[in-house]
C-alpha cells in the first residue's frame, strides 16, 4: 500500500512539474514578443534618425528630420504594440479571415469580397496627394521594418496570437492603410439593415400608420407618406424568417443599434471661463481588448500633433496641434440605399436597368479556408452597385422570386481621398482651413468638429448622394433598381454638407442627434442616432455662463438619464403609491418597494445604485410586451427600448396607445394594465437572475464593461487573462453612454461606449487631457495592455501634452531607428 501511495505521489508531482513547465514554456514563448522600448535598431527606409519617446503612459512621441520619416516610426510603433489587430483588421477588408480560423468566418468572408472594400483601397491609392503617398509609403516602410526585426531576431513571431493562429504576415502596403478606413466606414454604417428592418416591420404591421410609432421620425417638420413595402413589391409574406448574420467578435458588421455614436462640443472663447476655446470628444465604438484607439504625438514639420489614431492608419483621426482641436461624431448621414434588381426570366446573367437589360459585371474570387476545401464565390455588380445574397442583413425576407439585392454606399470609391483629407487636417492652421480641405474626405461621414484659438465650428464631412426628388422612397426602404428616379445622381456640392461656425450662443455640439431640417434630397438623413443625450447636453450646456475643462469633463462623465426622468412619470402615472399595503414577500409588496424606490430616483445612472437597474428591466419588459403580438417573431429584432415609440404609446400620440391592447385576448388591455405587468415581469426577471432584496441591487453589476479579446475572449482560462470586465455606470441614453447589448441572459451588458475621451483647452494647451478604454499595448502580458482601463471607469485622464521635456522626465523607454 505504501508503494502504491509513494507512486502516486511521484505521479501527481511529476504533472505538477510537468504543468508548471508547460505553463513556463507558454509565457517564455509569449513573452519573446514583448518589445523593447529601449534600443537602437538599425532599419532600412529611413532618410534620417527617428526618435521614439514613450512617456510615462506608454504614449510615442514621435520625433524625425522630416514627415515621412514621422510617419514611419508610427508605423514601427503600431506594430510593435499592436500587429495582431492591424493583420485582423487587413484580413478582414481582403475577406481571408477564413485562412486563418477556418469555417466559422466563410460567411464573413464572403460579404466583405462582395463589397470589395480591398480592391477599392489599393485603387484609391493613386489619387492621394504627393504627401500622403509618401506617408502611407512610410508608414508602410516603418510597419515592415518592425517584421523584418521580428523575423531576424525570432521574437514570438510579433504577437502570442501568432502561436495560436499561424499564418504568414504578408509585407503591409500603403492601400491597406486605406481598407483600414474603409473597414471602419462599415462598421459605423447602419443604414442598409434600417432599411430592411423598415421594409419587414411594414409587411408584418396590419394597420401602416403604426410603423411610425415603432419606428419614429425625430421630432420636427413632418415627412410625407412613403409607400407600403407590399405596394412596391407584391406578392411577398408578411414574414420570413431571416438568416442571422454571423454570430462572432470577429465580424465586422454592426447589430442593429450598435453601429456608431459619438460625443462632442465646444465651446467659444466668450464661453470660457479663461478665455481660450474648448472642445470635448468622445467617440463610441464597441468595446474589445484591446480598444480600436491608439494614443500618439507626431512632431511634423508644422508642429506637434497628439490624439488618438487607429493602428493601421497614420493620421490623428480625433486630437489636437497647437493651433487646431478636432474631434469626430457619427453624422448618420444617409450614405446607403438598397435596390431590388429585376432578373431577365430569359438570362440571369442579365438584370432590368433603365434602358433595359444589361449584362451583370461579375468575375470569380476563391477563398481559402483552413483545413477545408477552399469555396468559389462569382462577385456581382450592377450600375448601382455589388450584388449582395440574401443570407445577409436579412435580404432574403424582403426580396421577390427573381430578384436580387444590391447597394449604392458611398464608402464604394475607387477613387476615395478620406486619406488625403486626414493628413490635410493635421496640417491645418484655422478652423476655415480644417472646413475647406475636409471636402476630400468620402466616407465614413463624421461630424468634424473644430476649434482654434479663437474659433469654433462643426461641419459635416463625407460624400452625401445625390438623389432624385421623385425617389419612391426617399432612402428609407429598398427600391426597384430599374426605375431612373430611384438610382443615385452622383454627389452633392460640399457646400450642401450642414455647417456651423462661430454661432452666436457660443457653444456647439453634437450627440448623434438631428442638426439639420431640410426637405427632401437635401435632408442628410431620417435616421439619427439620438433624441435622448442631446436634451442633457443642453441642460448641462446653458447651466453655466463659461465653462472650464473640469465642466466639460464633468459633462463626459454625467450620468443621469433624461429617458428615465421623462419616461417614469409617464408609465407609472397611476402606479405610483396605489393599492393597499401587501404582505412581505408578495408580488404586490415587490412592487410597492420598486415604485417607492424609483419615485425618489433623481435618474443617475449609477454603477452603485439598484434603481437604474429596476427602471431598465421594466422598459425593456414593457416594449416587449407592447409589441410582441402585433410584430410576433419579428419583435427579437428590436433589441433596444426605442424611448419616442413609449412616449408616442404612453401620450396617444396619433393613437399610439392602441399597442397595448392584446389583440389576442378578449379584454381590452390598457396602458397602466401594460405598465403593471412589465413592472412584474421586471421584478421576476431580477429576483430570478440577482436574488437578494431589490434594495442591494447594483447597476454595475449588469452593466459590465464588456473589453473582451475577439479571438482569445471565450477560450477557458486564457478569457481571465485578455478579457477586462469592469463595472460601469451610465446607460443607452446617458452622456457617459454604455450601450447595453440588449440580448442574451445578460442584456444589459455594455458592448458599446466611448473608448478614448479627450478635452482640450486652448487657453492652455498642454493641460489638455485624453484616455483610452484598455492601454496601449495589444499583448495581453504587458503592463500596458489594461492600465488605463481603471483610470477609464473612474473618469480619469493622463496628459495629452507636446512638452517634449515633460515626456521625457517619466519616460519607460527610447527608441532610436537608425538608417541602415
Amino acid at each position: 500500500m505504501g508503494l502504491v501511495f509513494r507512486w502516486l505521489v511521484r505521479i501527481a508531482t511529476g504533472l505538477v512539474l510537468l504543468a508548471v513547465a508547460a505553463v513556463g514554456l507558454v509565457y517564455f514563448l509569449a513573452s519573446q514578443s514583448l518589445p523593447d522600448y529601449d534600443q537602437t535598431v538599425d532599419v532600412a527606409g529611413l532618410r534620417g534618425p527617428v526618435e521614439i519617446v514613450r512617456d510615462t503612459a506608454n504614449v510615442p512621441h514621435i520625433l524625425a528630420e522630416n514627415d515621412p520619416d514621422v510617419f514611419f516610426g508610427l508605423g514601427y510603433a503600431h506594430a510593435q504594440d499592436r500587429l495582431w489587430q492591424m493583420t485582423v483588421m487587413r484580413r478582414t477588408a481582403q475577406g481571408r479571415l477564413s485562412e486563418v480560423f477556418g469555417r466559422r468566418t466563410v460567411s464573413i468572408d464572403k460579404l466583405l469580397r462582395r463589397f470589395d472594400l480591398y480592391s477599392l483601397a489599393h485603387r484609391s491609392v493613386e489619387v492621394q496627394d504627393d504627401y500622403t503617398k509618401a506617408a502611407l509609403r512610410a508608414y508602410s516602410a516603418g510597419v515592415n521594418a518592425r517584421l523584418e526585426e521580428i523575423n531576424e531576431n525570432a521574437l514570438g513571431r510579433g504577437a502570442p496570437e501568432m502561436f495560436l493562429f499561424n499564418a504568414p504576415v504578408s509585407p503591409w502596403q500603403p492601400g491597406d492603410s486605406i481598407a483600414i478606413i474603409k473597414l471602419m466606414s462599415l462598421q459605423l454604417s447602419g443604414h442598409l439593415k434600417d432599411e430592411v428592418l423598415r421594409a419587414r416591420t411594414s409587411l408584418m404591421l396590419n394597420d401602416p400608420n403604426r410603423l411610425s410609432d415603432i419606428l419614429p421620425d425625430v421630432p420636427g417638420p413632418g415627412i410625407a407618406a412613403l409607400p407600403e413595402y407590399a405596394a412596391l413589391f407584391p406578392g411577398l409574406p408578411r414574414y420570413a424568417e431571416g438568416t442571422p448574420m454571423p454570430d462572432t467578435p470577429l465580424s465586422p458588421f454592426p447589430k442593429r443599434g450598435l453601429a456608431g455614436a459619438s460625443n462632442a462640443w465646444s465651446a467659444a472663447p466668450s464661453r470660457s471661463a479663461i478665455g481660450g476655446t474648448l472642445l470635448a470628444n468622445d467617440p463610441h465604438l464597441g468595446l474589445t481588448a484591446p480598444g480600436i484607439w491608439y494614443l500618439a504625438r507626431l512632431e511634423l514639420a508644422k508642429g506637434g500633433v497628439i490624439g488618438a489614431t487607429i493602428p493601421g492608419v497614420p493620421a490623428i483621426m480625433t486630437g489636437r496641434s497647437d493651433r487646431l482641436g478636432w474631434g469626430l461624431t457619427s453624422s448618420y448621414l444617409d450614405d446607403q440605399d438598397v435596390h431590388i434588381e429585376q432578373l431577365n426570366p430569359e438570362n440571369p446573367e442579365e438584370y432590368l436597368s433603365p434602358d433595359g437589360f444589361k449584362q451583370f459585371r461579375s468575375r470569380p474570387s476563391i477563398i481559402e479556408i483552413k483545413d477545408e476545401p477552399p469555396v468559389t464565390l462569382t462577385l456581382r455588380w450592377t450600375e448601382n452597385g455589388p450584388v449582395l445574397p440574401g443570407s445577409h442583413y436579412d435580404l432574403e425576407t424582403i426580396t421577390p422570386p427573381g430578384h436580387v439585392a444590391s447597394l449604392s454606399w458611398t464608402a464604394l470609391s475607387p477613387r476615395d481621398t478620406s486619406m488625403t483629407a486626414s493628413m490635410a487636417l493635421m496640417n491645418a492652421d484655422s478652423v476655415r482651413e480644417a472646413i475647406d480641405v475636409a471636402e476630400l474626405f468620402i466616407a465614413p461621414s463624421q461630424n468634424l468638429s473644430l476649434v482654434d484659438k479663437d474659433t469654433i465650428g462643426m461641419k459635416l464631412i463625407g460624400a452625401m448622394p445625390k438623389r432624385d426628388l421623385r425617389n419612391q422612397s426617399r432612402g428609407r426602404i429598398p427600391t426597384p433598381g430599374w426605375l431612373a428616379e430611384n438610382l443615385w445622381q452622383g454627389r452633392l456640392p460640399y457646400a450642401n454638407n450642414p455647417e456651423f461656425v462661430a454661432p452666436a450662443g457660443g457653444i456647439l455640439g453634437n450627440t448623434n442627434n438631428k442638426i439639420i431640417d431640410r426637405p427632401f434630397p437635401n435632408h442628410v438623413s431620417y435616421e439619427w442616432g439620438d433624441t435622448q443625450r442631446v436634451h442633457r447636453w443642453e441642460r448641462l450646456m446653458q447651466s453655466r455662463e463659461v465653462h472650464t475643462r473640469d465642466s466639460f469633463i464633468e459633462a463626459q462623465l454625467d450620468t443621469v438619464s433624461f429617458t428615465a426622468r421623462s419616461l417614469l412619470p409617464l408609465i407609472g402615472a397611476d402606479l405610483w403609491f396605489t393599492g393597499a399595503s401587501a404582505p412581505e414577500g408578495t408580488p404586490e409588496r415587490q412592487r410597492q418597494v420598486a415604485l417607492a424606490l424609483l419615485a425618489e430616483w433623481n435618474g443617475e445612472m449609477n454603477e452603485h445604485l439598484p434603481e437604474p437597474l429596476i427602471y431598465a428591466a421594466w422598459l425593456r419588459a414593457l416594449q416587449i410586451r407592447l409589441i410582441s403580438d402585433e410584430l410576433g417573431p419579428l419583435a427579437a429584432e428590436y433589441k433596444h427600448v426605442e424611448p419616442l415609440f413609449i412616449e408616442r404609446v404612453y401620450r396617444d400620440i396619433d393613437g399610439a396607445s392602441v399597442w397595448c391592447d392584446v389583440r389576442q385576448s378578449a379584454p381590452v388591455e390598457t396602458c397602466t394594465d401594460m405598465a403593471r405587468l412589465a413592472l412584474d415581469d421586471a421584478l421576476i426577471w431580477i429576483s430570478e437572475k440577482y436574488g437578494g432584496s431589490l434594495e442591494s441591487l447594483r447597476w454595475g453589476d449588469a452593466h459590465q464593461a464588456t473589453h473582451d479579446h475577439p479571438v482569445l475572449g471565450t477560450v477557458p482560462v486564457l478569457r481571465f487573462f485578455v478579457n477586462i470586465r469592469q463595472s460601469t455606470s451610465g446607460g443607452d441614453n446617458t452622456l457617459l453612454r454604455g450601450r447595453t447589448s440588449g440580448e442574451g441572459p445578460d442584456p444589459f451588458q455594455n458592448v458599446h461606449g466611448a473608448g478614448y475621451r479627450g478635452v482640450y483647452d486652448f487657453a492652455d494647451p498642454n493641460s489638455s487631457v485624453f484616455i483610452t478604454a484598455t492601454g496601449q499595448s495589444g499583448h495581453f502580458l504587458s503592463r500596458y495592455y489594461d492600465d488605463q482601463a481603471q483610470l477609464w471607469r473612474r473618469g480619469e485622464y493622463i496628459p495629452m501634452s507636446l512638452d517634449m521635456d515633460l515626456a521625457r522626465a517619466a519616460a519607460v523607454g527610447v527608441t532610436n531607428l537608425i538608417p541602415r
